[in-house]
Protein backbone atom coordinates (compact mmCIF):
# COMPACT_ATOMS: atom_id res chain seq x y z
CA UNK A 1 0.00 0.00 0.00
CA UNK A 2 1.10 3.85 -0.43
CA UNK A 3 1.26 5.64 2.35
CA UNK A 4 2.60 8.84 2.99
CA UNK A 5 5.41 9.00 5.48
CA UNK A 6 5.48 10.38 8.94
CA UNK A 7 8.16 11.64 11.40
CA UNK A 8 7.10 12.95 14.77
CA UNK A 9 9.96 13.50 17.84
CA UNK A 10 9.36 12.95 21.18
CA UNK A 11 6.29 10.29 19.79
CA UNK A 12 7.00 8.53 23.40
CA UNK A 13 4.13 9.83 25.40
CA UNK A 14 1.98 13.24 25.89
CA UNK A 15 0.87 14.86 22.81
CA UNK A 16 4.11 13.16 20.99
CA UNK A 17 2.21 9.80 21.02
CA UNK A 18 -1.41 11.30 20.46
CA UNK A 19 0.10 13.20 17.40
CA UNK A 20 1.85 9.57 16.17
CA UNK A 21 -0.74 7.66 16.97
CA UNK A 22 -3.62 9.50 14.89
CA UNK A 23 -1.66 10.08 11.98
CA UNK A 24 -0.68 6.14 12.14
CA UNK A 25 -4.72 5.62 12.21
CA UNK A 26 -5.14 7.76 9.08
CA UNK A 27 -3.02 5.39 7.31
CA UNK A 28 0.46 6.96 7.39
CA UNK A 29 3.71 5.34 7.70
CA UNK A 30 4.88 7.13 10.70
CA UNK A 31 8.74 6.93 12.54
CA UNK A 32 8.44 7.26 16.19
CA UNK A 33 11.48 9.23 17.04
CA UNK A 34 12.58 8.40 21.00
CA UNK A 35 15.00 8.97 23.43
CA UNK A 36 14.20 5.83 25.31
CA UNK A 37 14.03 2.88 24.02
CA UNK A 38 12.44 0.87 26.85
CA UNK A 39 9.07 3.34 26.14
CA UNK A 40 9.80 3.90 22.51
CA UNK A 41 9.33 0.15 22.15
CA UNK A 42 6.29 0.38 24.67
CA UNK A 43 4.43 3.03 22.26
CA UNK A 44 5.61 1.40 18.95
CA UNK A 45 3.59 -2.02 19.93
CA UNK A 46 0.53 -0.08 21.04
CA UNK A 47 0.07 2.45 18.48
CA UNK A 48 0.82 -0.67 15.85
CA UNK A 49 -2.43 -2.16 17.57
CA UNK A 50 -4.47 0.28 17.96
CA UNK A 51 -3.63 1.66 14.40
CA UNK A 52 -3.92 -1.98 13.42
CA UNK A 53 -1.51 -1.98 10.76
CA UNK A 54 2.86 -3.08 11.07
CA UNK A 55 4.21 0.28 9.09
CA UNK A 56 5.09 2.46 12.30
CA UNK A 57 8.59 2.33 13.41
CA UNK A 58 11.51 3.35 16.02
CA UNK A 59 14.21 4.92 15.95
CA UNK A 60 16.17 5.89 19.19
CA UNK A 61 17.86 9.26 19.79
CA UNK A 62 19.05 11.23 21.94
CA UNK A 63 17.75 15.03 20.74
CA UNK A 64 20.88 16.67 22.75
CA UNK A 65 23.12 15.03 21.34
CA UNK A 66 24.09 16.55 17.76
CA UNK A 67 26.28 13.71 16.76
CA UNK A 68 22.92 11.59 17.80
CA UNK A 69 20.61 13.67 15.83
CA UNK A 70 22.69 13.35 13.12
CA UNK A 71 23.01 9.63 12.87
CA UNK A 72 18.89 8.96 13.60
CA UNK A 73 19.01 11.57 10.62
CA UNK A 74 20.60 9.73 8.54
CA UNK A 75 18.66 6.74 9.35
CA UNK A 76 16.04 7.87 8.61
CA UNK A 77 17.14 9.42 5.24
CA UNK A 78 18.24 6.36 3.83
CA UNK A 79 14.99 4.57 4.88
CA UNK A 80 12.33 7.14 3.82
CA UNK A 81 14.02 8.97 0.81
CA UNK A 82 10.51 10.58 0.79
CA UNK A 83 8.95 12.14 3.92
CA UNK A 84 5.48 14.19 3.75
CA UNK A 85 4.75 15.15 7.36
CA UNK A 86 7.83 16.62 9.81
CA UNK A 87 6.32 16.93 13.45
CA UNK A 88 9.18 18.59 16.00
CA UNK A 89 7.41 17.95 19.32
CA UNK A 90 9.65 16.63 21.24
CA UNK A 91 10.77 19.40 24.40
CA UNK A 92 12.14 19.91 27.53
CA UNK A 93 12.05 22.53 30.67
CA UNK A 94 14.88 22.01 33.26
CA UNK A 95 14.64 22.91 36.85
CA UNK A 96 18.21 23.93 37.25
CA UNK A 97 21.28 24.43 34.41
CA UNK A 98 22.77 21.35 32.72
CA UNK A 99 24.67 20.83 29.75
CA UNK A 100 24.28 18.57 26.82
CA UNK A 101 27.37 16.82 25.41
CA UNK A 102 27.78 19.22 22.72
CA UNK A 103 28.48 21.82 25.59
CA UNK A 104 24.70 23.49 25.27
CA UNK A 105 22.40 24.48 27.79
CA UNK A 106 20.24 21.64 27.41
CA UNK A 107 16.65 23.59 26.86
CA UNK A 108 18.42 25.72 24.05
CA UNK A 109 19.56 22.55 22.40
CA UNK A 110 16.65 20.69 22.98
CA UNK A 111 13.81 22.41 22.04
CA UNK A 112 15.32 24.80 19.28
CA UNK A 113 19.05 23.35 18.12
CA UNK A 114 17.58 20.01 17.82
CA UNK A 115 14.61 21.35 15.72
CA UNK A 116 16.76 23.29 13.30
CA UNK A 117 19.60 20.37 13.04
CA UNK A 118 17.04 17.51 12.19
CA UNK A 119 14.64 19.62 10.11
CA UNK A 120 17.46 20.39 7.92
CA UNK A 121 19.14 16.86 7.83
CA UNK A 122 15.78 15.82 6.12
CA UNK A 123 15.04 18.64 4.36
CA UNK A 124 15.66 17.18 0.74
CA UNK A 125 13.23 14.46 1.68
CA UNK A 126 10.85 16.78 2.49
CA UNK A 127 10.97 18.40 -1.06
CA UNK A 128 11.05 14.75 -2.20
CA UNK A 129 7.31 14.48 -1.20
CA UNK A 130 4.47 15.92 -3.71
CA UNK A 131 3.56 18.62 -0.76
CA UNK A 132 5.34 17.73 2.72
CA UNK A 133 4.39 19.87 5.92
CA UNK A 134 6.78 20.48 8.80
CA UNK A 135 4.85 21.22 11.82
CA UNK A 136 6.99 22.74 15.22
CA UNK A 137 5.51 23.04 18.48
CA UNK A 138 6.25 26.27 20.04
CA UNK A 139 4.17 27.76 23.04
CA UNK A 140 2.69 31.33 24.17
CA UNK A 141 5.57 31.50 26.37
CA UNK A 142 7.19 32.99 23.64
CA UNK A 143 5.53 36.08 24.54
CA UNK A 144 7.90 36.51 27.20
CA UNK A 145 10.97 35.65 25.56
CA UNK A 146 13.89 37.54 24.50
CA UNK A 147 16.63 36.12 22.70
CA UNK A 148 19.53 36.63 24.65
CA UNK A 149 22.32 36.95 21.64
CA UNK A 150 25.40 37.32 23.47
CA UNK A 151 24.70 34.49 25.94
CA UNK A 152 21.89 31.85 24.48
CA UNK A 153 23.17 29.48 26.98
CA UNK A 154 22.16 31.51 29.62
CA UNK A 155 25.73 30.95 31.54
CA UNK A 156 25.67 33.95 33.19
CA UNK A 157 22.15 34.34 35.15
CA UNK A 158 20.30 30.54 34.24
CA UNK A 159 16.55 30.88 34.77
CA UNK A 160 14.23 27.98 33.47
CA UNK A 161 11.65 29.98 32.62
CA UNK A 162 13.20 32.40 30.74
CA UNK A 163 15.39 29.75 29.15
CA UNK A 164 12.42 27.96 27.99
CA UNK A 165 10.53 31.26 26.60
CA UNK A 166 13.50 32.04 25.13
CA UNK A 167 13.65 28.66 23.09
CA UNK A 168 9.98 29.16 22.11
CA UNK A 169 10.62 32.25 20.44
CA UNK A 170 13.38 30.65 18.74
CA UNK A 171 10.84 28.06 17.20
CA UNK A 172 8.64 31.05 15.74
CA UNK A 173 11.60 32.43 14.30
CA UNK A 174 12.97 29.63 12.92
CA UNK A 175 9.77 28.74 11.43
CA UNK A 176 9.54 31.73 9.69
CA UNK A 177 12.60 31.92 8.33
CA UNK A 178 12.69 28.54 7.25
CA UNK A 179 9.02 29.06 5.40
CA UNK A 180 10.89 32.11 3.55
CA UNK A 181 13.87 30.18 2.49
CA UNK A 182 11.62 27.52 1.47
CA UNK A 183 9.52 29.43 -1.02
CA UNK A 184 8.71 27.90 -4.34
CA UNK A 185 9.25 24.49 -2.83
CA UNK A 186 6.83 21.95 -1.94
CA UNK A 187 7.00 22.34 1.78
CA UNK A 188 5.15 24.42 4.29
CA UNK A 189 6.27 24.63 7.80
CA UNK A 190 3.93 26.61 10.67
CA UNK A 191 3.93 26.84 14.00
CA UNK A 192 1.52 25.64 16.96
CA UNK A 193 0.88 26.64 20.63
CA UNK A 194 -0.89 23.21 21.78
CA UNK A 195 -2.66 25.22 25.44
CA UNK A 196 -1.28 24.23 28.46
CA UNK A 197 -1.27 20.69 28.45
CA UNK A 198 -0.68 18.05 30.58
CA UNK A 199 2.58 16.37 30.30
CA UNK A 200 5.75 14.51 31.54
CA UNK A 201 7.03 18.16 32.55
CA UNK A 202 5.24 17.34 35.31
CA UNK A 203 7.31 14.97 36.43
CA UNK A 204 10.09 16.56 37.21
CA UNK A 205 11.23 17.82 40.69
CA UNK A 206 11.20 21.32 41.79
CA UNK A 207 8.57 24.05 42.39
CA UNK A 208 7.79 23.68 38.27
CA UNK A 209 7.19 19.79 38.76
CA UNK A 210 4.84 20.77 41.93
CA UNK A 211 2.91 23.44 39.59
CA UNK A 212 2.04 20.92 36.81
CA UNK A 213 1.07 18.19 39.43
CA UNK A 214 -0.77 20.81 41.54
CA UNK A 215 -2.49 22.85 38.37
CA UNK A 216 -2.67 19.70 36.36
CA UNK A 217 -6.46 19.23 36.64
CA UNK A 218 -6.93 22.56 34.82
CA UNK A 219 -4.85 21.53 32.11
CA UNK A 220 -5.33 20.15 28.66
CA UNK A 221 -5.51 16.28 27.77
CA UNK A 222 -2.85 15.29 25.01
CA UNK A 223 -5.15 14.48 22.78
CA UNK A 224 -6.49 18.12 22.73
CA UNK A 225 -2.85 19.81 23.05
CA UNK A 226 -2.34 17.57 19.51
CA UNK A 227 -5.47 18.81 17.72
CA UNK A 228 -4.28 21.70 16.05
CA UNK A 229 -0.54 19.53 15.36
CA UNK A 230 -2.52 17.07 13.65
CA UNK A 231 -4.86 19.83 11.39
CA UNK A 232 -1.59 21.54 10.35
CA UNK A 233 0.08 18.42 9.37
CA UNK A 234 -3.17 17.20 7.70
CA UNK A 235 -5.87 19.35 6.92
CA UNK A 236 -6.70 20.57 3.15
CA UNK A 237 -7.82 23.85 5.10
CA UNK A 238 -4.15 25.32 5.22
CA UNK A 239 -2.99 23.47 1.99
CA UNK A 240 -0.46 26.59 1.10
CA UNK A 241 -0.38 28.30 4.19
CA UNK A 242 3.22 28.72 5.77
CA UNK A 243 5.08 30.69 8.16
CA UNK A 244 2.23 31.00 10.30
CA UNK A 245 1.32 30.51 14.33
CA UNK A 246 -1.84 28.97 15.50
CA UNK A 247 -3.78 27.75 18.27
CA UNK A 248 -6.97 25.94 18.33
CA UNK A 249 -6.96 25.66 14.20
CA UNK A 250 -6.83 30.20 14.19
CA UNK A 251 -3.85 31.68 13.42
CA UNK A 252 -2.76 34.03 16.59
CA UNK A 253 0.03 36.56 16.26
CA UNK A 254 3.50 36.07 18.14
CA UNK A 255 5.55 39.32 19.58
CA UNK A 256 6.89 41.32 16.76
CA UNK A 257 10.33 40.11 16.96
CA UNK A 258 9.10 36.66 15.99
CA UNK A 259 8.67 38.30 12.29
CA UNK A 260 11.91 40.51 12.09
CA UNK A 261 13.43 39.55 8.83
CA UNK A 262 16.97 40.19 10.62
CA UNK A 263 16.40 38.43 14.10
CA UNK A 264 14.94 35.19 11.69
CA UNK A 265 18.20 35.80 9.80
CA UNK A 266 20.58 36.34 12.91
CA UNK A 267 18.88 33.51 14.89
CA UNK A 268 19.57 31.60 11.43
CA UNK A 269 23.43 32.01 11.20
CA UNK A 270 23.93 31.38 15.41
CA UNK A 271 21.91 27.99 14.61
Amino acid sequence: MNRKTAIVTGANAGMGRVTALELAKQNYEVVLVCRNRQKGEAALHDIRRKAGHEAVHLVQCDLSSQADIRRAAAEISARFPIIDVLVNNAGAINGSYTETVDGLETTWAVNHLAYFLFTNLLLQNLKAAPAARIVNLSSQAQAGGKLHWDDVNLRRGYNSVKAYMQSKLANLLFTNELARRLKGERVIVNAVHPGAVRSEFGSGGGWMGAAFRVFGVFMRSAEKGAETALWLATSSEVKGITGRYFSDKKQISPQSIANDAEAMQRLWALS
